[in-house]
């Protein structure tokens, strides 16, 4: 299965009225506190994104979908991380978030 079918798999939408075009797609931890801020940042702002909540799939899912992310942008993978059209930003920081989604 590629991986665009693995995040369509596994990702759960948020609908706003903002970032439509933007793509935003979040990796989160259910229980992490950083990754809930992360995605309160976004519906604090109507944003529209999808997340998937990688310690809730299956394994080689979650394999998958790691080596996607650590071949396609050279970063250590921390949580939140933030995907979209402008760019990507690892762990939580809403500065950031700003930059890449409000200009």
């Amino acid at each position: 299965m590629s991986v665009e079918k693995l995040f369509e798999k596994h990702a759960k939408k948020i609908n706003g009225e903002k970032g439509v075009n933007d793509n935003i797609l979040v990796f989160t931890l259910s229980t992490c506190m950083w990754c809930k801020k992360c995605k309160s940042f976004l519906n604090d702002r109507n944003m529209t994104y999808r997340y998937i909540e990688v310690d809730k799939i299956e394994l080689q899912d979650k394999s998958k979908i790691l080596d996607y992310l650590k071949s396609t942008y050279q970063e250590r993978i921390s949580y939140p991380f933030l995907v979209c059209e402008k760019g990507y930003v690892a762990g939580y920081n809403p500065n950031k978030y700003v930059e890449l989604l409000e200009n």
